[in-house]
């Protein structure tokens, strides 16, 4: 079984995920929404958030074949099964062939380290010292090779994710420790 990211209206990720666990055996097809906890400051207050990490996209895990190539397909608010154009697989139906890619494998493993069994990267505790970020606890630590920024006014870091073989950068939650 490999991951597949599909793509799907921004906004309904978790609509189409629920209607994917209804119609579909879950031996045969997983899915998921990465999601991010992140502060965000209203009115002098913060309040922590759950956004999706890539909206407009669901990961899925399968072993892809036409059938469920198509099953996919008929799912409401489902546009398409990305395709990065190295790694491709071919659906044939009819006169039809349809070319889509999985996940690579240490894209997948580098998301699954930072993510939490509910598919949340949770907030990390960091000191930052003469622009040089050090992780204490929470899924960043030991990664700060992938934070490009910090803010520490939004208790944001954005960090440097491939994902379909292009570099993402993402904000997840930091809490800047004394």
């Amino acid at each position: 079984m490999k991951w597949y990211a599909l793509s799907v209206e921004t906004g309904c990720e978790e609509t189409v995920r629920s209607i994917i666990r209804r119609d579909f055996d879950p031996s045969i097809l997983h899915a998921i929404v990465p999601k991010r906890r992140l502060c965000e400051k209203k009115q002098g207050h913060i309040h922590y958030v759950v956004k999706t990490m890539f909206p407009g996209y669901l990961l899925i895990r399968t072993t892809m074949n036409t059938k469920t190539y198509y099953k996919l397909r008929e799912v409401p608010k489902v546009y398409s099964i990305l395709n990065n154009f190295q790694i491709q697989h071919k659906i044939y139906k009819n006169d039809d062939i349809v070319s889509i890619s999985n996940i690579p494998e240490e894209e997948v493993s580098m998301l699954f380290q930072l993510l939490d069994r509910n598919h949340i990267i949770n907030l990390s505790g960091a000191i930052v010292i003469n622009s040089r970020v050090q992780v204490k606890c929470g899924p960043l630590k030991g990664m700060e090779g992938i934070i490009r920024k910090v803010d520490k006014r939004k208790n944001r870091a954005k960090i440097s994710l491939s994902f379909l073989g292009c570099e993402k950068l993402i904000d997840v939650g930091i809490e800047i420790l004394q």
